[in-house]
């Protein structure tokens, strides 16, 4: 079996070795035992499934709550000639048919990537048994978690698809997860014994720095100056993303743009055009890296404080991927934290709030009492707030929390393209061109552009259909749509708004299920990780990797002695002789039960009181006092 997968990675992906544990995991999934893996950002998470996967045959189940990420991975699979199809929220009926079909009665397709919220489907669950599912895949597994950061309780439905294979091996992926997570992962997903491969999270060629400043955008360009090579700016919001990658173009740094309110094909040619060295700098929100692998990044660039430490990892984790030096750097300053710590207040909209928007979401969209399950909208955040009497912050939270209850879903596909499919073939097809001549030309022109239409759904450019047809584009949409009247193609144009998809039929308000326990304990988790990024942010003692890893549960890693703090500290003369000495006295001192400040005063005789008070701080921030 280590000769099969071997000869996968080299035909498929062209790799002579696998990376460090990847073989490993893919043995403990070849040997049928259920497999977490925690491998950090670019660490090559796919690999571990989609090789074994293919050494199995049969299908494999993905899940995954990423759209963007899930389109990349089908996509990328494609190109390497292996069958792959997606189903995910907001879907119409006949596209998620077609594609359970070819599941159930084509061999070649081998892997079938899923939202969460489409196993909770009555369509898919009556068909999942059917199929020849030979494993399952949990990708961003820490959202089974309800210690974990993003939270999503339709994953929780996967634990019930597994009766129907009780032999098939689950892997569970991840790029980050305190210990807490680890366990609670297992024990949601019914592991039949805790398996966990995990990479350490330290990187030693990527050094942290955080650094309070007034003048960001000054010191952003003095750091662009002192690291040649290409680069990452993460922001808060869109309006951002272009605002400062204008102030770039304006200091002579190729830069652009991203953000997921872009056009699909805007979006790939920034990423197309970043990916291959064209712009130097890509300025984009949480939107832009996921499942992105360009190795050579030198810096990544935080302009605004991460909501967790967890995000944090992986957005710096960017950095530095072909294993060459590469820095990340937060600045922040005083106004920076009190956005922070009003962003977590205004992510926990009171209870009655959450329940009076879901009743004017259901009376604005004309869902009646008891109807609605898999209804889909556009949604505009801005229009709906105005019209509900509420902030657009406040509106996009109450979603956040709606969304948890697995009542309703809010899709992200800002610009979803152009999608075709021929739903007649062969000779009904030929009979169809024969007896209508005044669309043969249109139909054969529309087949030699795009294969696949009879077999699936095509994404399609209407532009482009024009230029090849001699026709406009608005003529070739209505030609498009009266096929479609005709029952000879399905066609869905391209959707530029979020939707709303409502998961469950109408409850009254009062139904709602919000159990306070619950809620206090969703926001006790999220206040405990604003604490830790502000210990990150604030720390000045303690090593910037050694916090991480701590974070995630490497309790005895050695200073990085190049971060921020380590300077700091190397300045002080406290990575020597004279560190050991002082915790020496420090605790020597607690064993004759000295009050801190007292033992601080009296050590400050014999040793420089700064050193003092920094030993001691980081000997609290590491438990050992």
């Amino acid at each position: 079996m280590k000769d099969k997968i071997v000869h996968i990675l080299k035909q498929y992906w062209g790799y002579d070795r696998f990376r460090p544990l990847q073989k490993e995991i893919i043995l403990s999934v070849l040997d049928g035992k259920d497999t977490l893996t925690l491998l950090p950002t670019g660490g090559g998470k796919s690999i571990c499934f989609q090789v074994p996967a293919l050494a199995l045959g049969g299908l494999c189940v993905v899940v995954s709550p990423l759209i963007a990420l899930m389109k990349d991975q089908v996509e990328n699979l494609k190109k390497r000639k292996i069958k792959a199809v997606a189903l995910y929220s907001g879907m119409s009926k006949r596209e998620i048919e077609l594609i359970i079909n070819n599941c159930l009665f084509d061999p070649e397709y081998r892997f079938l990537y899923l939202s969460p919220e489409r196993l909770k489907t009555d369509l898919f669950r009556v068909n999942l048994p059917k199929m020849p599912v030979s494993m399952i895949a949990v990708d961003e597994a820490h959202c089974i978690s309800q210690w974990g950061y993003d939270f999503r309780p339709p994953y929780l439905e996967i634990a019930e698809i597994r009766k129907f294979f009780p032999k098939v091996p689950v892997l569970a992926l991840t790029a980050t997860a305190t210990p807490e997570v680890v366990k609670d992962i297992q024990q949601k997903l019914l592991f039949r014994q805790e398996n966990l491969f995990q990479k350490s999270f330290k990187r030693d060629n990527l050094t942290y720095y955080v650094v309070k400043e007034e003048d960001k955008y000054g010191r952003m360009l003095r750091i662009m100056q002192q690291y040649p090579g290409t680069g990452i700016v993460y922001v808060r919001n869109r309006r951002k993303t272009k605002e400062i990658a204008d102030f770039l173009k304006q200091n002579n740094i190729s830069s652009d743009y991203y953000h997921a309110g872009l056009e699909s094909s805007v979006r790939d040619r920034k990423q197309h055009e970043w990916m291959q060295g064209k712009i130097r700098v890509i300025v984009s929100n949480n939107a832009f890296g996921m499942g992105i692998d360009k190795p050579d990044v030198r810096f990544v660039i935080h302009l605004d404080i991460p909501d967790t430490l967890e995000a944090y990892f992986q957005e710096a984790g960017r950095g530095g991927r072909d294993e060459q030096a590469a820095v990340a750097v937060m600045l922040f300053d005083d106004n920076d934290v009190l956005e922070l710590k009003q962003n977590f207040e205004l992510s926990f909209p009171p209870i009655q709030t959450i329940r009076r928007i879901y009743h004017d979401l259901c009376t604005h969209y004309a869902i009646a009492m008891g109807a609605g399950e898999g209804l889909s909208f556009p949604f505009d955040l801005e229009e709906l707030s105005k019209e509900f009497n509420i902030k657009a912050i406040e509106l996009y939270n109450v979603m956040g929390f709606l969304e948890k209850t697995g009542i309703v879903f809010l899709s992200e596909e800002f610009n979803k393209p152009s999608m075709l499919h021929f739903r007649i073939a062969g000779n009904e097809f030929e009979n169809f061109q024969t007896s209508h001549s005044k669309y043969e030309e249109f139909t054969k022109m529309l087949l030699r552009s795009y294969s696949g239409l009879f077999t699936g759904y095509v994404k399609i450019n209407e532009k482009e259909i024009a230029k090849r047809s001699g026709i406009g584009e608005q003529e070739v949409k209505q030609q498009l749509e009266q096929l479609q009247k005709m029952q000879i193609v399905e066609y869905h144009p391209c959707i530029r708004l979020p939707h709303i998809i409502f998961l469950q039929n109408r409850i009254k308000e009062e139904y709602l299920y919000f159990e306070e326990a619950v809620y206090l304990t969703r926001k006790k988790v999220a206040k405990e990780r604003l604490k830790a990024v502000l210990r990150f942010v604030n720390g000045h003692e303690v090593c910037r990797s050694q916090m991480l890893l701590t974070y995630f549960g490497e309790t005895k890693s050695a200073a990085c002695e190049q971060c921020d703090v380590c300077l700091k500290m190397h300045k002080l003369n406290l990575f020597n002789k004279e560190f050991e000495t002082i915790e020496l006295a420090i605790k020597n001192g607690m064993k004759e039960k000295k009050e801190m400040k007292d033992l601080a005063f009296d050590l400050s005789k014999q040793f420089q009181e700064e050193k003092v008070m920094m030993v001691m701080r980081w000997l609290l921030d590491q438990d050992k006092l």
